[in-house]
């Protein structure tokens, strides 16, 4: 009788405890949602512009990329997953882009799948959004 009764509350059980879950951020993976997540999180250092010459940037012992010139950097392919793999973190400690802060899934919003460089990558909406907004800044 008892197992009858639990098994009849669990489904209730289950929509309790998914209402004390918090919800993801709602951020978009548009452009726009990507300038406005880069003018706050990268411009200092990677200016504005994103060429490089953030006021951020000084004392870096090194400029920042100019990440207007990633596609032309990779022949011609704007190289996504390995971006988001940089914001991420997901790169050692030796590489050139080691003095970037790690954003990580840092609420960057709920995550999404998509295509990139020929994988599958599941990533924050918002490092997608400022993805997609470097892309559209290539020249």
């Amino acid at each position: 009788m008892r197992s009858k009764v639990i098994l009849k509350l669990l489904p209730f059980l289950a929509l309790a405890i998914a209402g004390c879950t918090p919800e993801p951020k709602a951020v978009g993976t548009d452009v726009e949602t990507g300038a406005m997540l880069f003018a706050a999180n990268c411009a200092a250092c990677h200016g504005a512009d994103g060429r490089g010459a953030g006021p951020a940037s000084l004392g870096l012992g090194e400029a920042p990329p100019d990440l207007t010139r990633l596609t032309r950097q990779n022949k011609g392919r704007f190289p996504r997953a390995y971006l988001m793999e940089i914001i991420a973190g997901k790169v050692g400690p030796d590489h050139p882009t080691a003095a970037m802060p790690v954003f990580g899934t840092a609420d960057l919003g709920r995550l999404v799948t998509v295509q990139s460089d020929g994988k599958e990558i599941t990533v924050p909406a918002g490092m997608l959004a400022v993805a997609n907004y470097i892309e559209s800044i290539q020249e």
